[in-house]
């Protein structure tokens, strides 16, 4: 369990660290071979790098909470799931979506990044933002970099991001056991 134990969520980025263009396209491989029913590949991803008009209108569409540490991240990311194809929905998107994700914050633990994944943003915002048709439906927002925990960073981000972690039990997480 040691990349899964070891991952957290940081709020506390370093704003001089630029993301290399090796460890993005690892992250986006690990995204784009997830599982999906039916070999769907129903994720699609909008990628900004911090100091681009993508990131600065991702930026612009996150909630108060957010956007007030999100500006140090090296690259925003909007997690979208495409729920129909052809006029057919496709039941499990935003499932195979969710994978995409996980594999690509997996694989950016393995690279000494940071991630941390947000639901508050303003959905409207974002499809306005880019032009996103109805069967496109920005799912998550998230934020890669490299976690900073100095003086740089906000006493009250420092705290949050020093906390402990807690999890439920194995025993509370399954609801039928028999093994």
């Amino acid at each position: 369990l040691g990349a899964l134990a070891d991952r957290w969520s940081p709020r506390g980025f370093d704003g001089t660290f630029d993301i290399a263009p090796d460890d993005l396209t690892a992250l986006g491989e690990a995204a784009r071979w997830a599982p999906s029913a039916a070999n769907s590949q129903p994720s699609r991803f909008i990628v900004g790098r911090r100091g681009t008009p993508t990131f600065d209108t991702i930026q612009a569409a996150l909630r108060d909470f957010n956007r007030a540490w999100t500006p140090n991240a090296a690259v925003l990311i909007v997690a979208v799931a495409q729920t129909s194809r052809d006029g057919v929905p496709l039941r499990f998107a935003e499932y195979d979506l969710g994978q995409a994700v996980a594999h690509l914050t997996i694989e950016a633990q393995a690279r000494g990044l940071s991630v941390r994944q947000m639901g508050g943003f303003d959905v409207d915002r974002v499809r306005e933002g880019f032009g996103l048709p109805p069967e496109l439906l920005p799912v998550t927002v998230v934020a890669v970099g490299r976690h900073d925990a100095s003086e740089a960073v906000p006493a009250t981000i420092r705290e949050r991001d020093a906390a402990p972690r807690a999890r439920i039990s194995l025993d509370d997480l399954a609801l039928v056991l028999d093994a």
